[in-house]
């Protein structure tokens, strides 16, 4: 579960409007204040040398930088010279051979697309563009500040910046959105031939707006039955255009799946920073299965602890050998590489089916799960439709 190398995570919180579906930690900032803006950019800066020698090797040197993620929120409405400090600064901390995946978060808008080549320079090499629809209609049933029209633009400036790989956003069973809109949303996609797709179903998340909508029965969600079909259609039409589903949710062309996401998946150490951001800690004598550490949601109590040169941790856990079998068991199963018994049992003592034996007999009668005759277990279609349930029976 560790590599040596480090995964960096950078938290920009600041959103043109908050999502209604959002549950994130973000904070509607428009626009977002010169003097805002550096004074972030300086917290991070500080909590990164204040960081970064918890993420040393064992011999106490730099990991290499395995992958470098700017996320939020929306980062890119940082200025292009506030993502380069960022991104050198993470560099400097992380020397790395070669090129490194640089992500940078994007959603279509004038202002950003004018920024796209000046993000280039900086040094980010992939873009994740927060498409979510097509559809203006269906973009302002989820309440997103922009309209289809302008996605294409962003996916096409994008590309004549220079950008070879783009990651997409959709969003699936959007309140009001049918199998038809869906169909119309690929189209769309995938005429821009994207290296790399997330698409996600609409989940309604705890004290969202979204949430008080449909307690109200003021929120018109697909049935069950369209929202299966229509992930179905979703995972036939990008597999038929060579976009192969490697997790139960990013689907991604030969060579451009998203390392750094793998990085959670595989459990890796990964350096979270900035406002509500988690780390993934490498594993350490007392804490042999790694550890997580998120930092606080509040923007100010962020910035007090940064202030005052220890970052305040709104959560410290040492994972223990359950916690820590559960979470390597259903990472792994969202992958279409699936459960390694082999790797799994070197790192607990035994195989899958020694902690879960009923689970596991159950879900491979059912054909939810399918076993090699080593032991090694992976999700099948049926399974990946049925995953959370499943997931809660390893944890």
């Amino acid at each position: 579960m560790d590599d040596g190398r480090v995964g960096v995570y950078l938290h920009v919180p600041f959103c043109e409007r908050v999502c209604p579906y959002c549950d994130f930690a973000v904070l509607a900032a428009r626009p977002l204040a010169p003097e805002r803006e550096r004074a972030y950019v300086d917290a991070l800066l500080a909590e990164l040398a204040l960081r970064a020698r918890d993420f040393a090797d064992p011999g106490g040197a730099a990991r290499p930088l395995a992958s470098l993620y700017l996320g939020g929120g929306t980062p890119s409405l940082l200025a292009p010279a506030s993502v380069a400090r960022l991104i050198d600064a993470v560099r400097a901390a992380f020397p790395s051979a070669g090129a490194v995946e640089t992500t940078l978060e994007v959603n279509p808008s004038t202002t950003e697309r004018a920024r796209l080549p000046g993000f280039r320079d900086a040094g980010v090499n992939r873009l994740s563009i927060g498409v979510q629809s097509f559809d203006d209609d269906t973009l302002k049933r989820l309440g997103r500040a922009h309209r289809g029209e302008e996605a294409r633009a962003t996916l096409a400036a994008a590309r004549a910046a220079g950008f070879a790989t783009l990651s997409l956003d959709l969003i699936v069973a959007a309140p009001g959105q049918r199998l038809a809109d869906l169909e119309r949303d690929l189209d769309a996609a995938l005429a821009f031939a994207p290296e790399h797709v997330s698409a996600y179903q609409l989940t309604i998340e705890p004290g969202t707006p979204f949430e008080r909508a449909a307690a109200r029965g003021k929120l018109a969600l697909a049935d069950e039955d369209e929202a299966v079909a229509m992930l179905e259609r979703l995972v036939e039409r990008l597999a038929a255009d060579g976009l192969e589903r490697y997790e139960i949710s990013s689907f991604a062309r030969p060579g451009h799946t998203a390392r750094h996401n793998r990085r959670y998946w595989e459990r890796q150490p990964v350096l979270g920073l900035g406002m509500g951001a988690w780390s993934s800690e490498p594993p350490a004598p007392a804490a042999p299965h790694g550890a997580r550490r998120a930092n606080p949601r509040s923007l100010a109590a962020y910035l007090e602890g940064i202030a005052a040169g220890a970052p305040a941790a709104q959560v410290q856990e040492r994972l223990d050998p359950a916690t820590a079998r559960g979470e390597a068991a259903f990472l792994a199963l969202r992958t279409a590489r699936g459960l390694d018994a082999a790797a799994f049992a070197a790192e607990f003592g035994a195989a899958p089916r020694a902690f879960w034996p009923d689970a596991i007999a159950e879900a491979v009668a059912a054909g939810w799960l399918l076993e090699s005759a080593r032991g090694d277990l992976r999700l099948s279609a049926a399974g990946v439709l049925l995953s959370d349930s499943l997931f809660e029976r390893f944890v």
